[in-house]
């Protein structure tokens, strides 16, 4: 049986290369909320562990759907290599906040492929991206409203079991965002 071969990819070398890139961004997201799924649940943080396991998925299928995206547009989906996930923290807030940062930074990243895929008219990859530039709002507004109760409820006596008790509680509702 002859395999098939692939004519010709409707991605450009460079959005070819940014979307992989993202897509180990995304996977090193997902692990880097594992490690913090782990600290957390060591440290007697059990909803916030449950928490950071979901966000962990939610990268997860993240990375899965821009991996299948390069490949279904003929393109070549690296596998990354994920290191350096960052595994101990000095504080229960420490972790929100390097969330936050992450979120953002995935955030501005997905803006930086946009912007690339406009510059070279790819508005099917513009419009693909469109799915992820949502779900960036979502992602920011949790992790914003997480770190945000560590000012509202405060740590002192049972702040952080506090804090632990409404993080899962955090929703988006994206019918009323922005109205």
């Amino acid at each position: 049986m002859k395999d098939i071969m692939r004519i010709k990819c409707l991605l450009s070398a460079d959005i070819e290369m940014l979307l992989n890139q993202q897509i180990k961004k995304e996977a090193h997201s997902s692990a880097m909320y594992l490690a913090m799924a782990s600290w957390c649940n060591q440290n007697g943080f059990d909803y916030s562990s449950d928490y950071f396991f979901k966000q962990s998925g939610e990268e997860r299928e993240h990375q899965l759907k821009l991996f299948k995206y390069v490949l279904d547009m003929g393109g070549r989906a690296i596998s990354p290599d994920v290191n350096g996930i960052k595994q101990e923290y000095t504080t229960f807030r420490e972790v929100f906040e390097d969330a936050l940062d992450a979120e953002v930074a995935i955030t501005q990243s997905f803006k930086n492929i946009a912007a690339a895929c406009m510059k070279e008219q790819d508005f099917v990859t513009f419009e693909f991206l469109n799915w992820f530039m949502k779900e960036q709002r979502e992602e920011e507004y949790k992790a914003r409203r997480a770190l945000e109760l560590f000012e509202v409820i405060g740590e002192e006596g049972t702040g952080r079991w506090e804090i632990d008790k409404h993080v899962n509680k955090i929703k988006y509702d994206s019918e009323t965002a922005g109205a």
